[in-house]
């Protein structure tokens, strides 16, 4: 049985962004019907000046990590893109095999555009090497690491970036496989924020991201014209 702590954890994550959607279309009732909200936690800094506080939305943190081509991958790999991050493992008996499912969906649907960015991290380092990494990569069809990238690092960089993008995700000896995870989709834009957060083993999610995806990229469109 998974740990109460990892139940909690989940449910923290999924209220979470619950709260954040139900924030976003209060707040931005007149904006357009288009715009993505913001997703995660909120920082209100006061103005030197005296006037209204700002709120600041919390950014994915600056990370380290190594791909499937054993290159190195940061956050200026994902700049001026927006990306699509999970979390798995290779020996996974579960979730996985339905997640990278769903996920190669998406990939599919956006591997013509350049803008688009994949990102799964894997939450059990020690088996799942880089040729480990390259072969599961291979097996799903992906030769282009530079589109979605299958990445490792140390066990306490992984589990604290996988509360940043908010999923859940532990060692759990109880559970097939030995690790207990979320199936959690995040989308990125590309200032780091989250805006969006998806049930990857659920098919309506996963088309609600598919959806979501190019309304993100207009945004994103958009902010590029309005920069000097």
């Amino acid at each position: 049985m998974i740990f109460s702590s990892f139940r909690r954890a989940c449910q923290v994550a999924l209220l979470a962004a619950s709260s954040a959607l139900a924030f976003a279309s209060c707040s931005d009732k007149n904006d357009t019907a288009q715009a993505l909200p913001y997703i995660g936690e909120r920082d209100v800094r006061p103005r030197a000046d005296g006037g209204p506080a700002d709120t600041i939305f919390a950014a994915i943190p600056s990370f380290t990590l190594t791909d499937q081509d054993g290159k190195t991958i940061t956050n200026q790999t994902f700049a001026g893109k927006v990306y699509v991050a999970d979390f798995f493992f290779a020996t996974c008996p579960s979730i996985c095999p339905k997640m990278q499912s769903e996920m190669l969906r998406v990939y599919e649907q956006f591997k013509g555009n350049p803008q688009v960015l994949f990102l799964s991290h894997t939450i059990d380092p020690a088996h799942d090497s880089i040729p480990v990494l390259r072969d599961y990569a291979q097996r799903l069809g992906i030769q282009d690491a530079s589109r979605w990238h299958f990445a490792t690092a140390p066990h306490d960089t992984i589990f604290s970036l996988a509360q940043r993008y908010m999923t859940a995700a532990q060692k759990d000896s109880g559970v097939p496989g030995g690790y207990a995870h979320s199936g959690t989709f995040a989308l990125i834009d590309s200032e780091r924020h989250i805006r969006g957060v998806y049930d990857g083993m659920v098919k309506e999610e996963v088309d609600r991201l598919i959806k979501e995806l190019p309304v993100l990229l207009q945004e994103e469109a958009a902010k590029q014209k309005k920069a000097p």
